[in-house]
């Protein structure tokens, strides 16, 4: 998909970082790469990776077979299919971090820490998440930043236009 405004390059694979921590991890929309590559290391409970195979590539037939794991925090995979939206980015502490936007085609892991979402425009999201579901005890809600308290990552992101659909 090709954006219908101009945005300077922004990186196309970012790692949301609080210290050592990771809070996200962004596959932006026009990222390209022959081959197979994650972005996540093998210790994280959701692993996000990306493919590009050339017509006629197999990958044999396989069965994942039983490995126990443990699994503490509920991590999260967007796959944004249509509109553009801002992720808030808060610590485990609900410290507000910072925040960016997700256009169609963009794809984030939320591994650690709390977030945040404000619809720009009419928005569809496919969501992946581990379970199963824990109900209510599975999130502790808080108040969100303030909006005159937002800080964009990458203020090129703001430009007030309309997305492609």
């Amino acid at each position: 998909m090709k954006r219908d405004f101009e945005v300077p390059a922004l990186p196309l694979v970012e790692n949301i970082l609080h210290g050592e921590m990771t809070i996200a991890v962004i596959v932006r929309r026009d990222y390209r790469k022959d081959g197979i590559e994650f972005f996540t290391p093998g210790s994280f409970s959701q692993q996000i990776g990306y493919m590009n195979r050339p017509k006629g590539y197999v990958i044999a037939p396989h069965v994942h077979t039983p490995v126990p794991r443990e699994v503490q925090y509920t991590n999260e995979v967007l796959f944004i299919k249509k509109g553009r939206l801002r992720v808030d980015f808060y610590t485990d502490a609900q410290v507000y971090l910072e925040s960016t936007i997700l256009e169609a085609g963009d794809v984030i892991l939320l591994a650690q820490g709390g977030h945040g979402f404000e619809m720009l425009a009419p928005t569809e999201i496919v969501e992946v998440k581990q379970g199963p579901y824990a109900g209510e005890r599975d999130k502790r809600r808080f108040e969100p930043v303030p909006a005159g308290e937002v800080v964009l990552r990458h203020t090129a992101l703001s430009v007030g236009v309309e997305p492609l659909q």
